[in-house]
């Protein structure tokens, strides 16, 4: 509206002005001596001033006309060619759109064509650069997309994507050493990358380096959460205490502390707190600590810190602490269970079975044990403890320390994956639902790994290592439905679409077994069948 406004008001001044001079009629007489010795009679002109305006005005416009059309010819070859470029990289962008959404489709024969047209038109460009690496990883061809990452690595532009295509294809190949190597480049050519500060995060905590990871951790820190990082920062200081907890007990216990601090309610920190606390006479800070973490989430760890608190006790005074234990979680397993362990060593064995007796009906293993060991203790009865042995073969299985598929006896800061805090106190497959099968038998159990303990900071670096089934999975009898077991991931890989035997392709692992003689059935199950 005020533009409306304003060129009114201009188009009414020119008109004033016009009809100004229009009413005021004047003359304008030009002089021109050298026209009147050539020419006599013509040296002078007299012209209204009116008209004068107007042929200056045509003079002007005639004037811009000439020199439009002189500026055109002169310019037309720097047009025909910023035209030309601008159509071919209209093109360009449209073959590396096209490109993209065929390989988002899986179209690997127009991604390929697209492909090809984008490295004609506009080879240096980023995007065509991206869509041959992503062309080629679509083909399976992994050299070419590990050569064209490695082109855009070697370019300040494209620096950070190649490293992380780079970083990728590494993983992908099982190249640890490598995809550490790009993953540290990439920290530190530009620290806000987060893939890149997990990823060297995850390969210093797989190889021990708790210093190095808590110094990085500590670079990260603006970027994190507060709690995550609060909470991270209490693991890796867990894991650096238990490192050294043998060779340097003063800084095991300040890292300890430290970790408590932060994260009171962690599990190991708590249980190696409330150890080295006790140890130098600081009992009752011990208790405040380990209690604390009990009443967040019970652990048989917390339990047996505080039953051997104090050094010589006797058995009652043992057991007197794991009464006002269970109480403050009342209801809870643990508390039950140890419970009934200080009662056993005590020789209360009223108060053991009953600590127990909610749990008898569908008992644990760790109950049923539990139960054997009282009724060789109390009666001498090798027939009933025998008989609560053969239940805990088939017994539900106990919480233990659990992280992608992996089981593990002691608490570990990494997941063998490298998670940092990956490891959960639950009950291994919990949650997950179990699909009904087509064979008349369910497959034998898988054996179990579990994950060596961390070892001291300077020592060689850990490694994930394999060992015998534990004693929970050897102990079931095969072919149970309720038999669990873990599924074992090799190293952390992209994630993928999973490929999975049909229900009826037993697949070369069951071709074996049943080319194998079947074993003949005996006792109650030949009879029952």
């Amino acid at each position: 509206m005020i533009r409306i406004i304003l060129f009114l008001v201009v188009v009414g001044a020119l008109a004033l002005g016009i009809a100004w001079f229009a009413d005021r009629p004047g003359d304008v007489i030009v002089t021109w001596p050298w026209l009147e010795q050539v020419w006599p009679g013509h040296g002078r002109n007299e012209i209204s001033l009116l008209v004068l305006g107007a042929a200056i005005l045509v003079a002007m416009a005639a004037l811009a006309l000439l020199w439009s059309i002189i500026r055109a010819i002169v310019r037309s070859p720097l047009m025909l060619k910023r035209r030309l470029h601008r159509r071919r990289g209209e093109r360009a962008y449209e073959a590396i759109s096209r490109g993209l959404l065929a390989i988002g489709s899986g179209d690997l024969a127009a991604a390929r064509k697209h492909t090809a047209d984008a490295k004609r038109l506009a080879p240096a460009e980023p995007l065509s650069l991206l869509l041959s690496a992503q062309a080629a990883q679509l083909g399976g061809d992994r050299g070419a997309a590990d050569s064209v990452f490695r082109d855009m690595a070697n370019r300040a532009d494209t620096k950070a994507l190649g490293l992380r295509g780079l970083f990728i294809e590494a993983q992908r190949r099982g190249d640890h050493s490598g995809a550490h190597a790009f993953a540290e480049e990439a920290a530190r050519d530009n620290p806000s990358l987060g893939w890149a500060g997990k990823a060297v995060l995850e390969f210093r905590c797989l190889t021990g380096d708790w210093a190095g990871a808590l110094a990085l951790l500590e670079a990260q820190k603006p970027a994190l959460d507060k709690e995550a990082y609060r909470r991270q920062r209490a693991v890796l200081l867990t894991a650096r205490a238990l490192a050294i907890e043998d060779t340097d007990r003063d800084n095991a216990k300040a890292y300890a502390l430290e970790a408590v601090k932060l994260a009171p309610t962690l599990v190991p920190a708590a249980a190696l707190a409330g150890r080295v606390l006790a140890e130098s006479g600081q009992l009752r800070k011990a208790a405040r600590v380990v209690n604390k973490a009990w009443a967040a989430q019970p652990h048989p760890e917390l339990a047996e810190v505080l039953a051997n608190l104090r050094f010589g006790d006797a058995a009652r005074d043992r057991l007197k602490r794991m009464e006002a234990l269970a109480k403050k979680v009342p209801g809870h397993i643990e508390g039950a269970l140890a419970t009934a362990r200080a009662a056993l060593d005590a020789r209360e064995f009223a108060k053991a079975r009953a600590a127990l007796e909610s749990y008898l009906a569908a008992p644990t293993r760790r109950v049923a044990l539990l139960m054997a060991e009282l009724e060789r203790a109390e009666h001498n009865d090798e027939g009933r403890a025998r008989e609560w042995i053969a239940r805990a073969l088939n017994a539900a299985a106990d919480p233990t320390w659990t992280a992608e598929g992996h089981t593990s006896d002691r608490w570990l800061p990494v997941s063998p994956g490298g998670r940092i805090d990956g490891f959960e106190w639950r009950v291994p497959l919990k949650g997950i639902v179990r699909a009904p099968t087509i064979e008349a038998e369910p497959p034998r159990a898988a054996p179990v790994e579990s994950i060596a303990p961390p070892k001291p900071e300077g020592a060689e670096p850990p490694a994930v290592a394999e060992v015998l089934p534990s004693p929970r999975a050897s102990e079931e009898p095969q072919g149970k439905p309720e038999s669990r077991t873990e599924s074992i991931a090799a190293a952390k890989a992209e994630p993928v679409i999973p490929l999975v035997h049909a229900p009826d392709d037993p697949g070369p692992e069951a071709v074996e077994e049943s080319e194998a003689p079947a074993e003949p059935e005996r006792g109650w199950r030949k009879i029952f069948g």
